[in-house]
Formats: structure tokens, C-alpha cells, sequence
């Protein structure tokens, strides 16, 4: 009988993807801080801000989180920790993501040396899991280019010890900064002008995607998941900001990306050249009058 094989297809497929669901960390009507400085601060305040893009992405696996946005531009390990309780803790979140590193590096003389960062860090974890709040650790992100700087070389040993007490407390870890590298190199080899940041720290639309996904990934979604959101992701409306009053969905952008790589150009090069010849063109027909 040709029902029971198509029967048996539909039962795996079905149970195929509640096992998929299950494998997700993160579960429906929980809450999840989002622990951070200024990388964080933007990350939740658009649509195209990795912070959302995660919300979203979770979404679109059938499960609704609120988020509880903790980032504060400039803050340091020590900062953070100051203010975990009020920002924090006493929301009673399930889940926090933390990310921090790039200012107690960035900051030279007015940052945090590593011994301290380390004793920072895990008194942040310690008072997250006497209050029952699960962490997820997230890697720095680069502090400008090129890769080899004083400060990357540097964040290396933060980074390090992120992930040396992410694997000894048995915590997922978003390897953002191993991830930021692989795209980099990626786009090198694929010979796309692409930049994952607007000044070399923070991230523009890609490299909030960027982080977005290293994130859902620490959260438990799979390749597949991943791409499913991916997908969702490219038709939001107005999720990428060029100018104050030009703002397109991913799509729309991945487009002017491609008709700017053909022209041997970065978008945002094109972006000024047309409105550069805008201007001109209304002066020259102003003029003309």
C-alpha cells in the first residue's frame, strides 16, 4: 500500500522536527538578558540589530522570547558586574548572554587588565548561578583591523580565557571573534567588499548578522534551522539603515551589494556617488532656472 510509506514519511518529518525544537536551548516564553556595552546597546535597538535578529530567529522556530536589553556604551567587566543585579538579576531572566571584552582592551591605560577581567567574569557567572540564571558567553569581537593589531593580539588572552571557563563550567560559547574571522576570510576569497563593522568595532547589518547566527547557534539551532531563518530575515522591511532616510530590507541590500561588487565598488561607495550625483544634477537643474 502506497499510504503507509507516505504515513511513515510524514511521522519522521513531524517528529523530526519536534526533536529539532527540543534541541533548542532556549524555550518558548522565556527571558533572556542580553548582558553587554555599546555592540550590545545598538545590537537591541533595531530591527537589524543582532539582539533582534536573535529574538527573530527564535521566532521563527516557534519560540517567543523577551528580551531584556542590558547593554551600556563604554562599559567594562567591572561595570558590568556593578550592575548586574539592577540590570539583571533582579528581572529574573532565564537565560543572559554575555558579551564583553572589546573596552576592557580598547580602553588601554582606562581598561581592565586580564587578571582582573578573569576575576570580573567569573563573579558575573557565580552570582548568575546562585541566582539560576543560565549564561551563554560570547567571544569579543575584533577591535579594528588589521587582525594582527596590538589589541587583537592582546583580546586573544580574554578570548581565551572566555572560552577556557565557558568549557571548564560546561556553558554554550558563541565563538563570535573565531566567526568574525571565518566570514572575513570568506568574503576575501569570494572577492566581496564587505565590512562587518561601521568603524572597525561596531557591527554594521552583516556583522550583526554575523553574530545574530553564532548566537542562535549557541542556543542550539542547526545549520538548517539557520538557514530557514536566514530566509525570513532577508524580507524584513527596513532592516538595514545606509542614511538616515534610506533604509531597505536585507534582500533590497544584498541586491545594491551585488550591483556594487559588479562595479568593482563597496555599497556604501555607491550609495555616496548616486547621492553625489543627485546633489549636482538638482543644483545643475536649479541653476538652470
Amino acid at each position: 500500500m502506497r499510504i503507509l510509506p507516505s504515513l511513515i514519511s510524514s511521522v519522521v518529518l513531524i517528529f523530526g522536527s519536534l526533536l529539532r525544537a527540543d534541541d533548542i536551548l532556549v524555550k518558548n516564553g522565556e527571558t533572556v538578558a542580553f548582558m553587554g556595552d555599546s555592540i550590545t546597546a545598538q545590537g537591541a535597538a533595531t530591527p537589524g540589530g543582532y539582539v533582534r535578529l536573535v529574538a527573530s530567529g527564535l521566532a521563527a522556530q516557534g519560540v517567543e522570547i523577551t528580551v531584556i536589553p542590558a547593554g551600556i556604551s563604554g562599559h567594562k567587566s567591572n561595570q558590568m558586574l556593578a550592575r548586574l543585579e539592577q540590570d539583571v538579576l533582579s528581572k529574573k531572566p532565564t537565560w543572559m548572554t554575555l558579551s564583553c571584552g572589546v573596552n576592557d582592551v580598547w580602553h588601554g591605560a582606562n581598561g581592565v587588565p586580564l587578571e582582573d577581567y578573569k576575576k570580573n567574569i567569573t563573579e558575573i557567572l557565580d552570582r548568575c548561578q546562585k541566582a539560576g540564571v543560565k549564561v551563554v558567553v560570547l567571544t569579543s569581537t575584533q577591535i579594528q583591523l588589521p587582525v594582527t593589531n596590538a589589541n587583537n593580539v592582546k583580546l586573544a588572552d580574554y578570548n581565551a580565557f572566555l572560552r577556557d571557563i565557558a568549557k571548564t563550567r560546561n556553558l554554550p560559547l558563541a565563538d563570535l571573534n573565531a566567526d568574525m574571522l571565518a566570514e572575513q576570510d570568506a568574503l576575501k576569497a569570494a572577492g566581496i567588499q564587505r565590512s562587518l563593522t561601521v568603524d572597525g568595532v561596531h557591527m554594521s547589518i552583516y556583522g550583526n548578522l554575523m553574530m545574530a547566527k553564532g548566537v542562535l547557534k549557541a542556543f542550539g539551532l542547526s545549520d538548517r534551522q539557520l538557514k530557514v531563518t536566514e530566509a525570513k530575515w532577508a524580507d524584513v522591511p527596513e532592516t538595514v539603515q545606509i542614511s538616515p532616510k534610506i533604509k531597505l530590507s536585507l534582500k533590497e541590500m544584498n541586491a545594491l551589494e551585488s550591483y556594487a561588487t559588479g562595479q568593482k565598488k563597496s555599497a556604501d561607495t555607491l550609495v555616496n556617488e548616486l547621492a553625489a550625483a543627485a546633489v549636482k544634477s538638482a543644483l545643475d537643474r536649479a541653476a538652470a532656472r
